[in-house]
């Protein structure tokens, strides 16, 4: 198992906040291009819990994959969690908080994921899954800092590490 923290800091409202971030299509805006991420459905209706969002990604040049996430909690303004169904993990538990700090709100995620393969996984996680990952939440931050700007004082953070 590893899990990855992320928080960042947004120079918007907390309304505001939850606003974009709990919009499915917004997903693609914060996704790398390289990503190759589409979403085929589940994203008509403002996040709700129950709901199952279908995507293909490409995490890897040539390497296309369907993507199946299940919102299995919402607490409007604060937080929502997404759980893979069906994907390239064998498990991906995404916690996405939203709490007030200053002029603005601290944005933290914490994901807890596991992948497949057993040994194989676990080998090429440091080398491959754990730079991705890195490099999709730097990109997600640079995106959302020039959308929203950040607050000063406010440090943000990444970590990565098996449990």
């Amino acid at each position: 198992m590893y899990q990855l923290h992320a928080i960042q800091s947004l120079a918007l409202t907390p309304e505001d906040a939850w606003n974009f971030l709990s919009d499915p299509g917004n997903l693609k805006v914060i996704t790398p291009d390289t990503m190759g991420f589409h979403i085929i459905s589940g994203d008509a209706l403002p996040m709700f819990q129950g709901q199952i969002i279908q995507y293909h990604v490409s995490p890897f040049p040539g390497f296309k994959v369907r993507w199946v996430t299940e919102i299995t909690h919402v607490k409007e303004g604060e937080y929502f969690v997404d759980e893979q169904r069906f994907g390239p993990y064998a498990l991906w538990h995404h916690k996405h908080f939203l709490r007030p700090f200053g002029d603005g709100v601290l944005m933290e995620d914490v994901i807890d994921y596991k992948l497949p393969m057993g040994i194989l996984g676990r080998l090429l996680h440091k080398p491959i899954v754990k730079k991705q990952l890195q490099k999709i939440f730097q990109y997600r931050y640079e995106k959302l800092k020039s959308l929203f700007g950040e607050i000063p004082g406010a440090t943000p953070s990444l970590t990565i590490t098996a449990l």
